[in-house]
């Protein structure tokens, strides 16, 4: 299949108002059928093809931290591949972006392959948003399986509400997080929600602040996933507090400074009403 003849994924994806209100109340939604079967067959092995291709992880699960036995993380493939660009700025998945958070418009913060291994580590609990150099709530992320999805495979939970605590403080992803995040969940008594499987096309969203965490991969099939981040458009940078914003402001915004508009050519506009 040519780059031509890929899906377009521009028509819409109805949102209801009750699956706004869940998500801005929860901090995270789980959506059907985001994608169809056909899209996804399409789409899988352009960005599947893409993820080996520029995966640069060469060491056995063994000899790695937590963080790279959790899973394959490839970013940005929508910059060097023109097929997995199609499914990245598709139309429709930035406006159910742009729904759930209420917004006008949503620009793209960069996209990931996470490809947990089968034998794959548990992914520690984190907020996606410790890392985004953003002055904004309003921040997304669509994960989306393009294998089907069974509960021994690292399906993803969220810790509902906890969007609403803000940024916890400088904890990247690590076993530091999983230990203190996994008791602050506990004493704040937050319910946890995960799905018991997922179809390949199906999609969580979930807030950039929503602490989460996901099982290792006891299955013997890699767990296939596809993630889009999405921010506001209209959003500033925010002041640089920790290692790993200051990293990401050179890599997604560069030559921008706190205070800046969010707005270089790897954010951009990728729905805007009336667009």
């Amino acid at each position: 299949m040519t780059i031509d003849t890929l899906p377009s994924l521009d028509s819409d994806y109805a949102i209801q108002p009750e699956q706004v209100q869940a998500y801005q109340d929860n901090g995270h939604i789980l959506l059907r059928e985001v994608a169809s079967a056909a899209e996804i067959e399409a789409f899988r092995p352009v960005i599947s093809g893409a993820a080996m291709t520029f995966n640069k992880e060469t060491r056995a699960l063994a000899d790695r931290t937590t963080y790279g036995k959790a899973f394959l993380q490839i970013s940005n493939l929508w910059e060097r591949d023109e097929a997995v660009k199609r499914f990245t700025l598709a139309r429709r998945f930035a406006r159910i972006a742009a729904d759930l958070m209420g917004v006008e418009g949503v620009r793209i913060y960069h996209d990931q392959a996470l490809y947990k291994e089968p034998g794959g580590g548990f992914t520690p609990w984190h907020q996606d948003q410790h890392y985004w150099p953003l002055a904004t709530n309003h921040t997304v992320t669509m994960w989306m399986p393009l294998v089907d999805l069974q509960a021994d495979m690292g399906i993803m939970q969220f810790a509902s509400g906890s969007h609403k605590a803000g940024y916890l403080g400088d904890m990247p992803i690590s076993d530091e997080s999983e230990a203190t995040i996994s008791q602050y969940v506990k004493e704040n008594g937050f319910g946890l929600s995960q799905a018991v499987a997922m179809q390949a096309g199906d999609a969580t969203f979930h807030s950039g602040w929503t602490l989460h965490s996901a099982p290792g991969n006891s299955s013997d099939t890699m767990r296939e996933v596809m993630t889009v981040i999405y921010f506001a458009d209209g959003v500033n940078i925010s002041a640089i507090d920790n290692a790993n914003r200051q990293q990401d402001l050179e890599r997604w915004l560069p030559g921008c400074q706190p205070g800046d508009p969010a707005v270089s050519p790897l954010t951009p506009l990728v729905y805007k009403r009336g667009m």
